[in-house]
């Protein structure tokens, strides 16, 4: 069995550096790492191989530096990496984005199992990605699991939605996102970082390697555009009450008592 893990390479600063014609992330201008969630992808993927056995394959995809989430992939125990890779690709919404996965996966894993990814990424959160995915492949979907078993021919996992506690069983193969409350990832080991690097096993792939048409991806696939992007402002206004206690709470609950009420499950238009 194949295991596919893609993963997502994302800027470590908190001032994202975008660029206001475009709309686009300037990615070659910021620090880059994996993102929380898909790391956790990873763990996920490094417990069931160990499970069930099987290859544990990791795709991105993104700009040359990319490249290093893949590295990490492989110290920490992947097997392979994949970049896609091409000017082509760039301006991808999530659509486009999972048409080109879809494309990669159908390409470099025959024998696939499992593919799994973070539930949504740190720097849009969308959560888009998972569904999207699943649709261009054909295959039962978990959105947001925080724990999982493999069955014989089957996966059972579990995942909190609107409240609940659901566990769902999907047959092989399937697709998964995972939840940043899923099990913590490993540390990178020293002398896994020194194979990751001292053997290549990252391959770059562009659109025409996985069958795609380059004028038919990235922003030119893309269904969505970005109008606008922009830091909004705080607003944010301090109220000094003065008074009697009981007067101050009086004033409290008329100004913001349905708020109140919603939070903690009671009317409190009565309240004396």
């Amino acid at each position: 069995m194949q295991i596919v893990v893609c993963l997502k390479q994302v800027p470590q600063v908190a001032e994202l550096p975008w660029d206001p014609a475009t709309g686009r992330l300037k990615r070659d201008l910021a620090e880059g790492m994996t993102d929380p969630a898909a790391k956790r992808a990873l763990e996920a993927g490094l417990r069931l191989k160990a499970a069930g056995g099987g290859e544990l394959i990791a795709l991105t995809m993104g700009p040359p530096q990319a490249e290093e989430v893949l590295r990490e992939a492989i110290a920490l125990g992947a097997d392979q990496g994949f970049l896609l890779c091409h000017p082509a690709l760039a301006g991808a919404d999530t659509l486009a984005t999972s048409q080109a996965l879809g494309a990669a996966i159908r390409r470099i894993a025959p024998e696939l199992g499992l593919v799994l990814l973070g539930a949504a990424s740190s720097d849009s959160e969308t959560g888009h990605l998972g569904a999207q995915l699943a649709e261009d492949l054909d295959l039962a979907a978990a959105l947001n699991v925080e724990q999982w078993q493999l069955l014989p021919k089957a996966l059972r996992v579990q995942r909190v939605s609107d409240g609940f506690l659901e566990t769902l069983e999907l047959d092989l193969p399937a697709l998964l996102t995972i939840s940043t409350q899923a099990p913590a990832p490993r540390d990178t080991p020293l002398g896994g970082l020194e194979d990751a690097f001292a053997w290549g096993r990252i391959t770059r792939l562009g659109p025409e390697e996985i069958g795609l048409d380059p004028a038919r991806s990235g922003l030119a696939a893309s269904g969505g555009r970005m109008l606008r992007v922009y830091s909004p402002a705080a607003q944010k206004k301090a109220v000094l009450l003065r008074g009697a206690v009981k007067k101050s709470v009086q004033e409290l609950l008329a100004r913001h008592g349905d708020r109140l009420g919603g939070i903690i499950g009671r009317d409190l238009g009565a309240a004396e």
